[in-house]
């Protein structure tokens, strides 16, 4: 079976990859955008808001999962599932002054959007450089 394992997919447990643990913060309210803001004046606040309907948001969250290398201490990320909570899509480019666009990541620090990036640009920001 070793081998039909291998041909078709199968694995074996040495080539398992131990998958990372995100620290996601569900972003599900409006209210939540004003903790942010107040957050930010302390911690760093990341927000990747993530199109669950397209195949390049899935594939950028995939990499940028891949590469997060902060810790709940340096940072709190937050996930915002554009298509389930639109007004709170809709709010966040309104409160932060940007236009909406997906995959986006915002970084927001001191109450202002430090940087912003969407697509293939979101896995080019350096977050360590906003600490």
């Amino acid at each position: 079976m070793g081998i039909l394992n291998s041909l078709f997919g199968g694995t074996n447990n040495e080539e398992k990859k131990e998958k990372k643990v995100i620290p996601w913060v569900p972003l599900t309210s409006v209210e939540q955008l004003n903790d942010i803001e107040e957050k930010s004046k302390i911690k760093l606040q990341i927000v990747f808001k993530h199109s669950t309907t397209c195949g390049i948001s899935r594939m950028v969250m995939n990499m940028f999962q891949e590469t997060y290398d902060l810790n709940e201490e340096q940072a709190d990320l937050y996930y915002l599932d554009l298509h389930s909570y639109r007004s709170v899509s809709n709010e966040v480019a309104v409160k932060f002054q940007l236009i909406h666009q997906s995959p986006q990541l915002l970084v927001i620090k001191n109450g202002v959007v430090e940087a912003s990036s969407s697509h293939g640009g979101i896995n080019d920001l350096v977050l360590k450089e906003y600490l």
